[in-house]
């Protein structure tokens, strides 16, 4: 009698708590579904009248990154730990050697390539990467110069002190402000409580000069509790950076859990709040992440998504190749495989949104400006395309 009672002690007490988890799925949605604009559930739609997708190469490894390094070649990083030159005229691919030992184990790997806009050849070419270390692996930010196919004079500029086994979040995109300094990403590498940590390197985005030295007017320069590289922080995996020099905006997005996905305009020394607020949902339940949207002292995303698109780059174009696009904003979905376009005013608002290339089904990984004004895509199959005037 005894087991019996508890049997059904026990079973009441699992219908209750379904219930209750139940109810707070139920007002986990009806809050974000409040907060949602209508661009969170922007329609896929085709390309513009005279646009059309060109393929240049495929069979490639995941490519994570492209940089142009003249009129007509690109470097590309394969995630697995190669490096390929490719000729956009011929489709001609080349591998480089001189590349590390990589840390190749989930999201891990051959990461980010970007060179700054004053590139000539036998410049600076600059990399992130997922070290091995013990124990596990360290972002790392590496520049080196490129001689025919060899990489040569490989510099680690920054490896980071948050030093994990968790192989995910690495974050690592690169951007340049044009004055002299590099910004670089790094995700909170699974671990969620460093991303309020200022004393580590985790969930950040990092500033620091061409050479790899400290700015004196980055903002946590002076204080003993923080790590000086530090420019913004509270991120979870920020995997894109946009800076335009034209407004002197620096621009991230970044993956949320189960939505929460964010478009943020990134400012010096500002709490960019995960895990504290979130508009995204638990893996392991059905409950809002931390304490809710909102909190002082930690900013508000630009715009965020619900559910999420899980974003892999970020690009702010500059150009007269396609027709009202000069100003808006660019980023590769890889869960929901399309090409997001969002419209900015002056002050930098979001005014629309508009979703591309669904038709495709590729996971789109980078999307970078080419020297002749078009935008190239990288897919995780493998794949280079253009997009281009019929």
């Amino acid at each position: 009698m005894k087991r019996l009672v508890l049997a059904i002690s026990g079973l009441i007490m699992n219908i209750t708590v379904s219930k209750i988890l139940r109810k707070l799925y139920i007002l986990s949605l009806l809050v974000i579904a409040a907060g949602c604009s209508e661009a969170d559930t922007a329609a896929v739609e085709p390309l513009p009248d005279g646009m059309m997708v060109k393929e240049i190469v495929s069979g490639l490894g995941v490519p994570w990154g492209l940089a142009f390094i003249s009129d007509t070649e690109m470097l590309i990083t394969e995630r697995q730990g190669e490096i390929k030159r490719l000729n956009i005229v011929t489709g001609k691919l080349t591998v480089v050697s001189g590349v590390p030992e990589v840390f190749t184990w989930g999201q891990g790997g051959l990461l980010d390539v970007a060179v700054p806009d004053a590139y000539v050849e036998g410049g600076w070419i600059y990399f992130t990467y997922a070290k091995p270390v013990d124990p596990g692996a360290a972002t790392t930010l590496a520049r080196a110069r490129l001689e025919n196919t060899e990489l040569v004079d490989w510099q680690e500029l920054f490896v980071s002190k948050h030093q994990s086994r968790q192989p995910v979040h690495f974050g690592s995109r690169i951007v340049f402000d044009g004055r002299g300094h590099v910004f670089f990403s790094h995700g909170e590498r699974g671990e969620r409580d460093v991303a309020q940590d200022i004393g580590d390197h985790g969930g950040s985005i990092l500033r620091l000069n061409l050479d790899g030295s400290i700015p004196a007017d980055n903002p946590f320069v002076g204080n003993k509790n923080a790590m000086p590289e530090i420019w913004s922080y509270g991120h979870r995996n920020p995997q894109g950076l946009a800076y335009d020099s034209k407004t002197d905006r620096l621009w991230a997005i970044e993956h949320g859990p189960r939505g929460g996905d964010e478009i943020n305009l990134i400012l010096p020394g500002k709490n960019y709040g995960w895990p504290v607020i979130s508009y995204g949902m638990e893996y392991a339940a059905p409950v809002m992440v931390g304490e809710g949207t909102h909190r002082d002292g930690m900013e508000q995303p630009i715009k965020y998504y619900v559910p999420s698109i899980a974003p892999s780059s970020l690009l702010l174009y500059r150009g007269e190749y396609y027709p009202g696009w000069d100003g808006d904003l660019f980023a590769g979905a890889l869960k929901l495989m399309h090409l997001n376009r969002v419209m900015l005013d002056k002050d930098g608002a979001v005014v629309d949104e508009k979703r591309y290339l669904n038709d495709m089904q590729e996971r789109i990984r980078d999307v970078v400006q080419g020297p002749d004004g078009r935008l190239y895509l990288s897919t995780d199959s493998g794949k280079i395309v253009v997009l281009v005037k019929k």
